[in-house]
C-alpha cells in the first residue's frame, strides 16, 4: 500500500485506540469504515456528541431548510397536501427520519396529519400503514466508499494511521459494478452506497403513502464524468474543507447523494415514478398557496417569514443548492 495523502492534524488519542481496535492487524479501514467511526462511534462520533451541530451560531458547523423553523415545515406540510391528491392528510402519520435531537420539522406547525413521529439517525424506522415519511438531509449523512482510478483501475481508497497520523492511502485494485471501464489517471468516485441501501431498507418496510427526501446530490453521469475530485467535504464551525480526515469525530463529513441510485432504490419496492427536482422548482410547484399566503400576510415589511422564504426558494440560497425526491406507493 502506498500512501496518496498528506498526514492530517493527530487525532485523539482516544480515536487512535478506537482505529487500532477497529482496523486490527491488517491496520487499514476503507474510507467508509473510517467514517463509520468518525461519525458513529458510540462515545467518539460526530453525530453521538451531545453538542449543537445545525444553526447560525459559532458553535454550530452548518445549517439547513430546518434552521428556516415553522416556515419549512408549513412548506412541507403543503406540499404534503398537494401530493397527496385528494387523500385525506388526516389518515398518515407523518414519519421524520434523521431528525437533530431536540428538532422536529413539523414543531410550530398546525399540520394536518394524524400524528407526527420523529426519529433520529441512530433510531431504526420501523414503517406501518399509511405514512409520509420526511427526511432532510439524511442520506448524505450516510457512510460512502471512495475510489480512485489509478493505472488503469478503480481501486478503493483506505484510512491508515502513518507516525500517529491519519493518512489515506490506495487499496488494492477493485472493479465495482456500474463503474466506467476508463477515466482519468486520478479521477475519484465518492460513491454514497450506504445511502441508497438505507433508502431501499426504508421502501421495503410494509407502508404505503409518500416518501419525500430533501438532500443535495448528482446524477450518476454527473459523478463520472464531472466532479474528477469527488464531492465528499467536511464542515466544522461552518467551514468547508476538504482535510477529511482532520480531527475525526469534531466534524462532519458528506459527499454528494446519487439521485439516479436513490430513485433506482425506492422504483424496485413498488413506489411510482420517484421524481428529482430543485427545491426551488419543487416548492413552487407544490406548495404555492402557502407562499402566496405567506407573502401576502407579510407584504408591509420584511419579516422573519420572508427571510426564511427568500433563503429556502432562492436559486443562490438553497433552491437550487438542495434537491427533492418524492415518490408515492399506494
Amino acid at each position: 500500500m502506498g500512501s496518496s495523502a498528506t498526514p492530517s492534524a493527530a487525532p485523539s488519542a482516544e480515536f487512535l485506540a478506537a482505529f487500532r481496535l477497529r482496523a486490527g492487524p491488517g491496520g487499514a479501514l476503507t474510507f467508509a469504515e473510517f467514517m463509520e467511526l468518525a461519525l458513529y462511534h458510540p462515545a467518539l462520533g460526530y453525530y453521538r456528541r451531545p453538542r449543537p451541530r445545525v444553526g447560525y451560531g459559532a458553535d454550530t458547523d452548518f445549517y439547513t431548510a430546518s434552521t428556516s423553523g415553522p416556515v419549512f415545515g408549513g412548506l412541507v406540510a403543503a406540499a404534503v397536501t398537494t401530493l397527496l391528491a385528494g387523500q385525506d392528510p388526516g389518515a398518515f402519520t407523518f414519519v421524520e427520519i434523521g431528525a437533530e435531537p431536540g428538532r422536529s420539522v413539523m414543531a410550530g406547525v398546525a399540520h394536518p396529519f394524524r400524528s407526527v413521529q420523529t426519529l433520529r439517525l441512530e433510531d431504526p424506522p420501523e414503517l406501518r400503514g399509511n405514512c409520509v415519511v420526511f427526511s432532510n438531509e439524511l442520506f448524505d449523512a450516510q457512510p460512502f466508499q471512495r475510489f480512485v482510478f489509478h493505472g488503469q483501475a478503480w481501486h478503493q481508497l483506505g484510512v491508515i494511521l502513518q507516525d500517529n497520523a491519519l493518512v489515506e492511502t490506495i487499496l488494492p485494485a477493485v472493479a465495482p459494478a456500474d463503474f466506467p471501464p476508463a477515466a482519468p489517471e486520478g479521477y475519484i468516485i465518492d460513491a454514497p452506497l450506504a445511502a441508497a441501501a438505507l433508502a431501499g431498507r426504508i421502501a421495503a418496510q410494509p407502508w404505503t403513502g409518500l416518501l419525500l427526501a430533501f438532500d443535495y446530490g448528482k446524477s450518476w453521469r454527473e459523478l463520472i464524468e464531472a466532479t474528477p475530485a469527488g464531492t465528499a467535504r467536511a464542515y466544522h464551525r461552518h467551514t468547508q474543507s476538504n482535510h477529511l480526515l482532520a480531527q475525526p469525530g469534531e466534524q462532519d463529513l458528506t459527499c454528494h447523494v446519487c439521485w439516479d441510485w436513490l430513485a433506482a432504490a425506492v422504483a424496485k419496492e413498488g413506489f411510482t415514478s420517484p421524481v428529482i427536482e430543485s427545491q426551488e422548482a419543487f416548492f413552487i410547484h407544490q406548495a404555492a398557496g402557502y407562499i402566496a399566503a405567506t407573502t401576502t400576510a407579510e407584504a408591509a415589511r420584511f419579516s422573519p417569514k420572508k427571510l426564511s422564504l427568500l433563503q429556502l426558494l432562492h436559486p443562490s440560497h438553497l433552491g437550487q443548492k438542495f434537491q427533492v425526491l418524492h415518490a408515492t406507493r399506494f
